[in-house]
């Protein structure tokens, strides 16, 4: 499985973006597909995940802010990110791993094995 992060950028307090996950190499079965973050000088940490049923997961940092969905004819999965704040700085990550430990520990570094390059988000004014 290969992933594809794109859509990062700078915007300003308040503003959207909109990340997009590109997988490709998988099976015909979606995968649970989480998004990560790391801000400089800090550890890697789980923004939000879809499961392969569809069910989103958000951390409480995102949670109202953010939206995850996924278009399987495109298999892409998407970070619709709203009202952010500087604090939302990082490069941001795709990821995908074991369906089991995915569902258990769904913003979980270790529930995820195949990773994506990351795209930049810069939020300031």
């Amino acid at each position: 499985v290969q992933l594809q992060a794109s859509g990062g950028g700078l915007v300003q307090p308040g503003g959207s973006l909109k990340l997009s996950c590109e997988i490709s190499g998988f099976t015909s079965d979606p995968l649970t597909i989480g998004w990560f973050r790391q801000a400089p000088g800090q550890g890697r940490e789980g923004v939000s995940c879809i499961s392969s049923h569809g069910l989103p997961t958000y951390a409480d940092s995102v949670k109202g802010r953010y939206t995850i969905s996924r278009d399987t004819a495109k298999n892409t999965v998407y970070l619709q990110m709203n009202s952010l704040k500087s604090e939302d700085t990082a490069v941001y990550y795709c990821a995908t791993g074991s369906t089991v430990m995915s569902t258990m520990y769904p913003l979980e570094t270790s529930s995820y094995s195949s990773w994506g390059q990351g795209t930049q988000v810069t939020v300031s004014s």
